[in-house]
């Protein structure tokens, strides 16, 4: 009879769902007997062959089989659920005691701290800042500044060159050059970069390093007006006590031209270890837009004049921090950048 093998059926299924080890196993179990082609289901197709007046009862008992069936199911999967749920709690247990682990946050270069205090300084006096290629053409590096072909600073021991035209920039005065061919005056500008020079690395020089160059052109602009500006920058970089000294030298497009040092601001100018007992420290060379650079650029040096300076950052900041071999600027040795 039916309701005999309704029983069979549920018999069985209870005894696979108490002996199944798993989810998947469960699932297996369901679909052998509630499935589409399950037992439960065939029986359901056998309905036809049932007297009519028993099939209320057979559908009844064959529900009632399903539903039990279907509780068993429910109730062991939530059970295995909740054991492997425990399980990987366990395997995973979090102490929020412990330190939170510290993300290592990166800083600036001395370099660039040395840039952008140069930078704040000029900026805060009105100049802008403006920069250039370093890949240039031997004109706008040499010729429009006032150096003749036979100068010995584009000798190929000294300069890198890429052919006869082209070369890797030795100064951001270039930069200055394009400026004042703009025609746009009055200019006021500082030119960061970097700059290349066929050096030999040691403590104090590199084939590779950075400058910064300023540039002002106007009307009436004097040497004096050269003299207080460069005074206020060292002023601002080294301390309100620090003082200015000119001594004459030659540029070939400045004229007059001068180098610039400052007081030692270790020892305030008494002399010491810093200063090499001499109280100041050589910081930059300058002097007056030479007549023939600006009317090379297209300026009348009748009716305007300029001044122009010039500063190795990497001297900034070796003297800035203290720092005695260039060479640790451009290791990335954490232990030395981790102090700035």
């Amino acid at each position: 009879m039916i309701s005999e093998q309704l029983d069979k059926i549920r018999e069985e299924a209870l005894k696979q769902i108490k002996g199944s080890d798993g989810l998947e196993k469960l699932n297996e179990i369901r679909v052998n007997f509630l499935g589409k082609k399950g037992e439960l289901t065939s029986i359901l197709k056998s309905m036809k062959d049932v007297a009519p007046e028993d099939r209320p009862k057979v559908g009844q008992l064959v529900n009632e089989t399903r539903e039990a069936i279907e509780k068993v199911l429910e109730e062991t999967k939530n059970k295995m659920e909740a054991a492997a749920r425990d399980a990987k709690l366990k395997a995973e247990v979090i102490d929020v005691t412990l330190p939170a682990k510290k993300n290592k946050v990166g800083h600036c270069h001395p370099n660039t701290i040395a840039l952008e205090e140069v930078e704040r300084i000029f900026t805060g006096m009105g100049y802008e800042v403006v920069e250039g290629p370093e890949v240039e053409k031997d004109y706008y590096n040499f010729e429009a500044l006032n150096i003749p072909a036979d100068h010995p600073a584009k000798d190929e021991q000294d300069t890198f060159y890429i052919n006869g035209d082209l070369l890797l920039r030795t100064q951001t005065s270039s930069t200055q050059v394009h400026e004042m061919e703009k025609g746009k005056l009055p200019i006021k500008m500082i030119a960061p970069g970097r700059v290349f020079r066929a050096d030999e690395v040691d403590a104090t020089h590199s084939p590779s390093f950075h400058q910064v160059e300023g540039l002002v052109i106007d009307k009436n602009v004097t040497f004096a007006d050269l003299k207080g500006t460069l005074a206020e920058f060292a002023k601002q970089l080294f301390g309100p006590e620090t003082k200015t000294k000119f001594r004459p030298h030659h540029f070939p497009f400045t004229e007059p031209s001068a180098e610039m040092d400052v007081s030692c601001f270790k020892c305030g100018g008494k002399g010491c270890r810093f200063c090499k007992g001499e109280g100041w420290i050589e910081i930059l060379g300058c002097g007056m837009v030479h007549p023939h650079v600006l009317e090379m650029s297209g300026i009348d040096p009748n009716e305007y004049t300029g001044f122009a300076f010039g500063v190795g950052l990497e001297r900034i900041a070796l003297l800035k921090y203290e720092i005695d071999d260039m060479r640790l600027l451009y290791e990335n040795d954490i232990r030395f950048l981790n102090q700035f």
